[in-house]
């Protein structure tokens, strides 16, 4: 890929979403005018997508759609919101409070744990949209910026073990979260019943804010909980005796492509180099607003900061961070990512505090017939006096406990189910939210995920390896919030029933997998892994995992770099 001489922004006639974001008066549209139209379930024009800026998108269910053009009704439009939660903090009384709300004012009764750290309500119909973000406002909890071409929900590594250097690191995933938040009023106008302050102004974002929606995350070594190289800009924690110093900062990773389209591809992020902590949020302001000047806002398939980096080159956009944040990156500083998954069970801080993680499949929080999980959680919220933790798989960590009150949580926890014993496979096992609730997923990750799971359990079990496991994961589209592209068997939905199937990601998340089959039913998939498990299981060195084994066979040729080889 060549250069552009000159690094700068893309000539051309702007994408559409750059009318609307221009025209939307700091993204107010007519969103307010929508509410009050009682003609329809949904949002018109513009404001369908303005909507995504304020944490919504609006959705309807795949399942009943035809049913209702039959009866020549409009689909039943309801909105998703995803929640602002930095570092995927939430406590007690807020947790009782959602929980609430989903029973009594959603279609599904459901919270959903996103692979982002933070929760999702789904089927919210409009005449209880504004009660919604006001009953979250009275919890402390919003929803700007969760969707839409702006800064997303921060991420930070969650296992809480080394308590002070997460304390520490949640303080700065929430302070970057909150300096790159959008400054426009329209959020506490329109849905807080605000008053109208005056002239907006977008300092970072500016009026037309991002070209393409853009990921931070806050790591700390050696787990790699968040998958960095799903993300656009990455703070890796640098310690030095237990204290934070400071942060190697990584650019323009990204999971997201587009089917038959060969200019989009996932890529890992690179590496800038180290920044003293007191510098954070001005580099952090100066990569967004170099990704602001340089994406492409001309093509949105290509707008993303990790084909920005691609166009001008790393040192360009590096050179032009230095500058705009007026700080030199020093060479990075050393370090390694060992995990990335959650560590299930308790864990004890150093404060003599305790953590329970909590495998939650899918992140759904819903009664099951059989595992009441979320009637549980509240009955665990209602004693519990530290906090949650929502991690980035889609899980729950109870924090804080006192060991006099570790028994009765535990009590609690194996009470409703949410201490059944599950497999390292299935541990290790992802899918994006998925149908029905999300419209682009073609194969139904949800869905699909838990009994297959069950079948590769089948295939350890056969080949003799039943406590062995497989960083297994799956997203519905090409969008990639399953995180696929960094596992080691992932697979990318392409049709009901039908996945690409690539091979070759690591333990660390440190490496994209190729593909090996495209466009393959479940039969055949399930097919393919007996016979690659058979291999591992018998040819494999000693603590090699299925990943590392299928590049060292030559069953695949490593990714290395993606824009180039991704597709060979």
């Amino acid at each position: 890929m060549s250069y552009q001489t000159v690094p700068g922004p893309v000539e051309g006639p702007l994408a559409d979403n750059e009318r609307l974001k221009r025209e939307s008066n700091f993204l107010r549209g007519t969103i307010e005018q929508d509410l009050r139209d009682p003609l329809t379930g949904g949002f018109n024009g513009d404001n369908f997508q303005l909507i995504r800026f304020h944490g919504m998108y609006q959705q309807d269910d795949r399942d009943i759609r035809a049913e209702r053009a039959q009866q020549k009704l409009e689909p039943l439009h309801n909105v998703m919101l995803r929640a602002r939660m930095p570092g995927g903090i939430i406590t007690p009384t807020q947790w009782l409070a959602i929980d609430a709300f989903a029973r009594d004012h959603t279609l599904y009764g459901s919270i959903r744990l996103t692979t982002r750290q933070t929760f999702q309500f789904h089927g919210v119909l409009k005449p209880n949209i504004k009660l919604m973000h006001q009953t979250l406002n009275q919890y402390g909890i919003d929803s700007i910026a969760t969707a839409g071409d702006v800064n997303r929900n921060v991420l930070c590594t969650s296992n809480p073990v080394e308590s002070k250097l997460h304390q520490e690191a949640y303080e700065w995933a929430k302070a970057i979260s909150e300096h790159l938040l959008p400054k426009t009023r329209a959020y506490a106008e329109i849905w807080l019943d605000g008053e109208k302050l005056g002239p907006d102004e977008e300092p970072i974002l500016g009026s037309t804010y991002l070209p393409r929606k853009f990921k931070t995350t806050v790591v700390i070594p050696p787990h790699n909980d968040i998958d960095v190289h799903a993300n656009d800009l990455n703070f890796v924690a640098i310690a030095e005796n237990g204290e934070l110093v400071g942060f190697n900062v990584l650019v323009g990773g990204g999971l997201a492509m587009t089917h038959g389209e060969k200019e989009t591809f996932p890529r890992k992020a690179d590496d800038f180099g180290f920044i003293p902590k007191e510098h954070t949020l001005a580099v952090a302001a100066a990569v967004v607003t170099t990704q602001r000047d340089w994406g492409n806002r001309v093509n949105r398939k290509n707008a993303k900061t990790k084909y920005t980096l691609e166009r001008v080159g790393v040192e360009a956009f590096k050179a032009e961070v230095e500058k705009r944040a007026g700080v030199k990156f020093a060479d990075s500083r050393p370090y390694e990512f060992t995990s990335r998954g959650d560590r299930f069970g308790w864990v004890e801080g150093i404060d003599g505090k305790h953590h329970l993680t909590l495998f939650i499949e899918n992140g759904r929080i819903l009664d099951f017939p059989d595992k009441p999980i979320k009637t549980g959680l509240a009955e665990i919220a209602k004693v519990h006096k530290g906090d949650f933790r929502m991690t980035a798989n889609q899980n729950l960590i109870i924090a804080g406990v006192p060991a006099r009150s570790k028994k009765k949580i535990e009590e609690l926890a194996l009470k409703y189910g949410l201490l059944a014993p599950v497999s390292r496979q299935r541990e290790d096992s992802m899918a994006c939210v998925a149908l029905p609730t999300c419209p682009l997923a073609m194969a139904e990750a949800e869905r699909f995920l838990p009994a297959f799971v069950t079948q590769i359990e089948g295939v350890l079990a056969k080949h003799g390896i039943p406590d062995e496991s497989i960083i297994f994961r799956v997203t519905g589209c090409p969008n990639g919030c399953g995180r696929a592209m960094l596992a080691e068997i992932g697979l990318v939905g392409k049709a009901p029933g039908r996945y690409n199937f690539h091979i070759g990601g690591n333990l660390a998340g440190t490496r994209i997998p190729r593909m090996y089959r495209e466009n393959i039913t479940e039969p055949q998939i399930l097919a393919e892994i007996d016979t690659l498990v058979g291999r591992w299981a018998n040819e494999r060195e000693a603590g090699e995992g299925f990943g590392d084994f299928v590049i060292r066979a030559g069953i695949v040729k490593p990714v290395i770099d993606s824009a180039r080889d991704f597709y060979e």
